[in-house]
């Protein structure tokens, strides 16, 4: 983050004027409640194309090259049982962490009304995003792929085509699991496989010929080796910012953010909804409702300098001031 030369404090009044309410509207034609959520990003959509292009790959290779020609029928069955299943929730999680609100805040909530309605108290601030003319709530920040402020946003991804945030984590979470858990797996069946074909004839341990076996072993066994070590990384890496309450932003902004502190355990539960039980590895189940208001107020620090813009209480009878500080997010 980059500070420009207009960047400094002043005390400017409270005025209509300043809070522009003719560029802080709702959109025109706000979609109905539970529509479906989906970026239209080129490069976003062209990595989930090729993300489901490369796990249909390997499911091609897996099952016609190695288990429905091997002469082992329950070797072929438990591995394809277990190969198929995990790529089916590998691509509904994949699904759900592309189609679901990350936690986008309400465009256009920037209102003077809207802001009066928060009754704010002496010392208490609100911090409004001129990007999208919203109100910005604590530790969420602009998507300018999205073009919303998203809560507890933790970076875009364009393999999910949408930002990782507050609302999502779980699925996002639960994709670089089961990516890399069918990426071992290819593996280790690409591994047996060049070893029974080596002890076998290579023209009865495969329905192609012998050249194409080989290379499209090659191909499988390094995108499994690709995809296992980049998203073991991703999952360590959401794992530890879920058991630490710290996003990827915030890691790499080195913000000490005074929050409450809360338990590891606690922190997991809060992103898989609920205690631990089998809802967790399912991405199917749903997420808590985040209130439309939450975290909106905030109490003034000027250590916070992820926003343009400040609106500020002094006295609570009296005529408000504004903080506002420029800075380049």
């Amino acid at each position: 983050m980059m500070l420009t030369p207009t960047h400094h404090f002043r005390d400017i009044e409270r005025r209509p004027e300043y809070l522009q309410p003719e560029k802080c509207v709702p959109p025109p034609y706000p979609g109905p409640a539970g529509t479906m959520w989906f970026i239209r990003d080129g490069c976003g959509i062209a990595c989930a194309i090729v993300t489901w292009f490369l796990v249909l790959y390997a499911e091609f290779v897996v099952l016609f090259v190695m288990l429905i020609p091997s002469r082992d029928y329950v070797y072929s069955i438990i591995n394809g049982v277990v190969f198929n299943l995990l790529a089916f929730l590998a691509l509904a999680s994949h699904c759900r962490a592309m189609l679901t609100d990350p936690g986008a805040v309400p465009k256009g909530n920037a209102t003077k009304e809207f802001i009066e309605s928060l009754q704010l108290k002496p010392g208490q601030v609100v911090y409004k995003c001129p990007k999208c003319c919203s109100i910005k709530p604590d530790r969420a920040h602009h998507c300018s792929v999205c073009k919303r402020c998203i809560r507890k946003m933790d970076h875009h991804c364009p393999w999910v085509n949408n930002c990782v945030g507050e609302n999502n984590q779980k699925f996002f979470v639960l994709f670089t699991m089961y990516i890399a858990l069918i990426s071992l797996h290819a593996l280790i069946m690409v591994g047996f496989h060049f070893l029974h074909c080596f002890e076998e004839d290579w023209t009865k341990c495969s329905s192609f010929s012998p050249p194409t076996t080989v290379i499209l072993l090659i191909l499988l066994c390094f995108e499994a080796l690709l995809f296992l070590i980049f998203t073991s990384v991703m999952f360590g890496t959401q794992v530890h910012s879920i058991c630490t309450d710290e996003t990827g932003i915030e890691r790499l902004q080195r913000k000490d953010q005074p929050r409450q502190q809360v338990c590891h355990w606690q922190l997991a539960k809060d992103t898989f909804g609920g205690d631990f039980s089998l809802s967790w590895c399912n991405p199917f189940s749903g997420q808590p409702e985040i209130p439309p208001d939450k975290d909106l107020v905030r109490q003034a620090s000027h250590s916070d300098i992820d926003v343009e813009n400040t609106e500020s209480t002094e006295e609570p009878s009296e005529a408000k001031n504004v903080d506002v500080e420029e800075i380049d997010d």
